[in-house]
């Protein structure tokens, strides 16, 4: 387990199941977001330095993009399975098989919510296009995480993991 978010976060199939999709999911969500910078803050197509960067950019490397994934992966944990972490499925479907598509489902249409505001769109921009510092790539997946718990309103608590906002 990577992070035990909250005192039931036992659900030890579904994380998995979020890791597992971790490389393919974040790739999904560079790729939309540099789709909706273009259409967002270059609608008539002109190619400067920045739109150049991003057309040409491919990499595999979504490391600095992890911790903002981990906790996604946790607030999804809390808002869906913080009461029960197990129940039964009577479709015959593999719990794992329906995490997965459960989670894959969430992520993408937590993508273009979040896609809709500048600040998110540029901070993952910043993470994998135009590659900070160390410290400066810190306090942008900071303020991406801050943007997601703001989203959601939870507060991740040093000590409880994720709580309610008040």
């Amino acid at each position: 387990m990577v992070r035990k978010f909250f005192p039931l976060d036992k659900n030890y199939v579904l994380e998995q199941a979020q890791l597992s999709l971790a490389d393919s999911l974040l790739e999904y969500l560079v790729d939309y977001v540099k789709v909706q910078y273009m259409l967002q803050h270059n609608p008539l197509g002109l190619v400067d330095e920045t739109v150049n960067r991003i057309q040409q950019h491919q990499t595999n490397d979504f490391s600095k993009l992890k911790d903002f994934y981990i906790t996604l992966a946790g607030i999804f944990r809390f808002r869906h399975y913080h009461d029960n972490q197990l129940e039964f499925i009577f479709t015959g479907e593999e719990p794992y098989d329906r995490y997965c598509r459960e989670w894959t489902d969430a992520f993408k249409q937590w993508v273009k919510q979040f896609s809709q505001h500048k600040n998110f769109i540029m901070g993952v921009l910043e993470l994998t296009v135009f590659y900070p510092h160390e410290a400066e790539a810190q306090f942008i997946g900071n303020r991406l995480t801050t943007f997601a718990t703001q989203s959601f309103e939870v507060k991740i608590h040093p000590q409880k993991g994720i709580v309610k906002s008040a």
